[in-house]
């Protein structure tokens, strides 16, 4: 069988963790599957409940590495009952054993996506280009956000009426992907307040109102972020809807915010290169 290398972020630790695996490929698009069991045992191993916590994972395969999100397979029969993370609980809970998907898949991250709408890349040689660069990421993951969710209440809707069953939750594709981006945005903007604004700030004096109004907004996206995670706490059971909703405020806050900071910081940052010069030698 051939083997890849998965790097993931522990759910407790917050470090990063390589394991050897073996895969194979899906069949429809050849995205790498790995299986989700400890060496065929019937525990699920770490690297799972990693990628449950944050499914941003960097794939090094046939000497090449890149990023990618990992999504569990959803339970096999949609009527069985799910444990909190959305999977399959086992039939007779005294067992103390919660069953796991058969396999996680790994989307792979295409750089064309990054860009948005399938733009070539653009050549990232200042900071204001690797800004855009990131800011074209995140309005992307939020289009592919809001399309998935819309294909998933049209798809409840063709299927409500007399006698159906009860709606299913939003389920681990949107899940997954919905945490992934949320990681990032996190980092993204922990990042910008920890690093970029205060050197803004001392560089560029008449920047500081705008960079004070950035931090604010950073705290108003986070809290509707966080919103969203504590509606993902039972992917099984979120109601489509509100979730729906709930992305659609955040959303609106994000970009407003996007564009202001271009507007606001894009001029100065065009005159720092990227990447940055290494230190001098002493």
């Amino acid at each position: 069988m051939p083997r890849l290398q998965l790097t993931t972020t522990g759910a407790r630790s917050g470090q990063q963790h390589t394991v050897t695996l073996g895969f194979l490929r899906r069949p429809d698009d050849g995205a790498p599957l790995i299986a989700a069991s400890d060496g065929g045992a019937s525990r699920r191993p770490d690297w799972y409940d990693d990628v449950l916590a944050h499914p941003m994972v960097r794939v090094e395969l046939d000497g090449e590495t890149f990023a990618a999100i990992a999504v569990p397979a959803e339970p096999a029969e949609p009527a069985e009952p799910v444990d909190s993370a959305g999977l399959a609980s086992p039939a007779d809970p005294a067992e103390g054993e919660r069953r796991t998907p058969a396999a996680v898949v790994l989307e792979r991250i295409e750089p064309q996506e990054a860009e948005g709408d399938g733009a070539p890349a653009q050549r990232i040689d200042t900071l204001a280009a690797k800004l855009l660069e990131v800011h074209s990421w995140l309005r992307a993951q939020l289009r592919h956000l809001r399309a998935e969710a819309d294909a998933h209440l049209a798809a409840l809707a063709a299927h409500q009426g007399p006698g159906a069953p009860p709606a299913p939750g939003l389920g681990m594709q949107i899940r997954q992907h919905c945490l992934g981006f949320c990681d990032s945005l996190t980092f993204h903007h922990t990042s910008e307040d920890a690093h970029l604004f205060p050197s803004m700030a001392d560089h560029h004096p008449h920047l500081r109102e705008a960079l004070d109004r950035l931090r604010e907004e950073h705290l108003t996206v986070a809290r509707l972020k966080d919103g969203l995670l504590a509606l993902l706490a039972d992917a099984g059971s979120a109601e489509p809807r509100r979730f729906r909703a709930e992305l659609d405020r955040m959303t609106q806050e994000l970009l407003a915010h996007l564009d202001y900071e271009e507007e606001s910081l894009l001029p100065a940052l065009a005159e720092i290169p990227w990447p940055p010069a290494p230190p001098a030698a002493p």
